[in-house]
């Protein structure tokens, strides 16, 4: 063989194991404390001030990092925001660190006793009288600055990583939608509707086995603490997360699920012992635990990110924010639409599907049956809110869920076309 030849056999030799070797698979985790030191209006019911804190509220993130790609999974201990505010922030850190948008997810717990952050958007139009007053831009700005400075952190400190993922189960939620013998659907407790009581666990770990981080997806509103409770609260997931984060000695995102039309088993109660909190470290923080010792050892894991946008009808007459103006389409045709995103994230034999909604569990588990994927996986109240999709039936019954929404009964259909569709385009790559 010529010295030629030779020569470029061992150059792409080094340039293929040089790619091997990029592509194992890094990771990193951190939370900042994100608690305000000033009286805040408390986001989820009427509008309210709060008069002090309970127990502190989080920014919690983790980077998975292959070599070709990455993500940035936030979840911060908030009620919601408006998607306007992700893609300030989104825009923010591409500009600083050249983060695509498509890598940076960020969710928030659901808990109704956390401040506001940034303008109202939806919610707004939605729930009138909640928002008529101005919200605080010194907090906005230190949410921000403080998830920039983590996003900075966990970029310092990457380490070779394996992950697991798998599946567990708890009974602390219980469907909402309590109904009266004249079919009236209102708030309540319904312990016959149907409710998603899988936990997804996503364990990410050294290769010596020693945990970086746990991901733990439940779906439940975080409202075991009512509206007449005025100190800031992580409320379940807070409870939970600091309980498992104690066990481990590593963070833990709650990341809320298809919660829309879900309650803890305690909810809406005046005060914290009436809420049960603590009880909430056995019903759902000891389940996940359990759940993360049946893992098998962490594997060596390539990501793939994708995203798709799903167009559904508006209701009419409904007033849009002009910011969100990306978020609607003007189509001709009897009504204008939502265009909703929906992110999708593959790890080995799981997938994990996200969008910026108040989802009614029916829908997740509708698409997790038919799936694919060995796991199957929703992010909900991702990258902002966007309001309820609730599912058609809802909207024949009534109640609170259909009544504040922006979209129509055709909705359920056209989320669980599009995210089938996608998600058998992935299963065959």
């Amino acid at each position: 063989m010529c010295v030629r030849a030779v020569f470029w056999i061992l150059i792409l030799f080094c340039c293929f194991a040089a790619d091997e070797l990029q592509a194992e698979l890094h990771a990193a985790a951190a939370k900042v404390d994100i608690t305000p030191t000033s009286p805040q209006w408390l986001m989820g019911y009427a509008a309210r001030r709060s008069t002090g804190v309970h127990d502190r509220i989080f920014h919690r993130v983790v980077l998975l990092d292959d070599g070709k790609t990455q993500l940035y999974l936030v979840s911060s201990d908030l009620c919601l925001f408006s998607p306007s505010v992700y893609d300030e922030l989104a825009a923010e850190l591409e500009a600083k660190f050249r983060i695509p948008r498509l890598q940076f997810w960020w969710t928030v717990t659901h808990t109704h006793s956390a401040p506001e952050v940034g303008p109202p958007g939806i919610y707004d139009v939605l729930l009138k009288g909640r928002s008529d007053h101005a919200w605080d831009q010194e907090y906005f700005s230190m949410v921000k600055s403080s998830l920039l400075a983590v996003i900075g952190e966990v970029r310092n400190k990457r380490t070779p990583a394996r992950i697991s993922v798998g599946a567990g189960f708890s009974r602390a939620n219980i469907n909402r939608r309590a109904r009266d013998l004249d079919g009236t659907v209102r708030l309540g407790l319904n312990p016959d509707g149907p409710a998603d009581r899988q936990i997804g666990v996503i364990r990410i770990e050294r290769p010596d086995g020693s945990l970086i981080a746990l991901v733990a997806n439940y779906a439940v509103h975080a409202t075991a603490l009512g509206g007449r409770f005025l100190e800031v609260s992580g409320d379940v997931p807070g409870t939970v997360a600091a309980h498992v984060e104690s066990v481990l000695g590593a963070p833990m995102l709650f990341v809320n699920g298809a919660a829309g039309d879900l309650a803890p088993i305690y909810t809406v109660q005046n005060d914290v012992d009436s809420a049960r909190l603590s009880e909430f470290r056995v019903l759902l923080g000891e389940r996940i635990l359990q759940a993360s010792r049946s893992l098998p050892p962490g594997q060596d894991s390539l990501l793939w990110l994708g995203e798709t946008w799903i167009e559904t009808p508006r209701k009419a007459g409904l007033s849009w924010p002009p910011e969100l103006s990306r978020y609607s389409s003007e189509t001709p045709g009897p009504s204008p639409r939502v265009r909703i995103p929906v992110r999708f994230l593959r790890i080995q034999d799981a997938v994990i599907w996200a969008a910026p909604l108040e989802l009614f569990c029916e829908i997740a588990m509708r698409v997790r049956q038919e799936s694919r994927f060995r796991f199957t996986f929703f992010f909900g109240y991702t990258n902002g809110w966007l309001g309820y999709l609730p599912t058609a039936e809802a909207f024949r019954e009534g109640g609170y869920e259909p009544r504040t929404a922006v979209v129509t009964e055709r909705a359920e259909r056209d989320l669980i076309e599009g995210v089938l569709a996608y998600l058998d385009g992935m299963g065959r790559r």
